[in-house]
């Protein structure tokens, strides 16, 4: 069984921009290139695609579309928004959340979807810039300590 990597949306930002980020699309290479299971989620799409629509960044949004394509992408399912809602609730309950009250909270629902891949029984990491968050539901790493 191999390992599903989850990319967030800190790493997929920045394979947008692979010359701003070359380590990146480095590390990126070597992943596809060693059969590494990468997965754009929805979420993360999202959060990268709005800012590079509301900054006009046409070939950004290129790069992301033909990214999905070639490794694959995670939709949002009613299952992850259920497990997003009682993740939310838990951080909160806790004391900890990871955003604002009023905020959707993409964190939660990343942190969801990969649980559900995890709960059908395969391995998964979300690959980040933010491991704080994510790690109290799910296994986390900042993307370039990924092998």
């Amino acid at each position: 069984m191999s390992k599903i990597i989850l990319l967030d949306a800190g790493p997929l930002g920045m394979i947008t921009h692979p010359r701003k980020n070359p380590d990146i699309k480095a590390w990126m290479g070597n992943l596809v290139r060693f059969g590494a299971i990468v997965r754009v989620p929805e979420i993360a799409d999202y959060e990268v695609r709005r800012e590079l629509l509301r900054a006009g960044k046409t070939k950004s949004i290129q790069r992301l579309n033909a990214l999905r394509l070639l490794i694959g992408y995670i939709p949002i399912t009613t299952d992850v928004m259920l497990k997003a809602a009682e993740f939310w609730a838990q951080a909160r309950n806790q004391g900890q959340p990871t955003a604002d009250n009023k905020a959707l909270d993409a964190d939660v629902i990343l942190a969801a979807q990969a649980f559900i891949i995890m709960s059908e029984g395969e391995e998964a990491v979300i690959a980040t810039t933010n491991v704080s968050h994510l790690s109290r539901f799910v296994p986390a790493k900042v993307w370039n300590e990924i092998p």
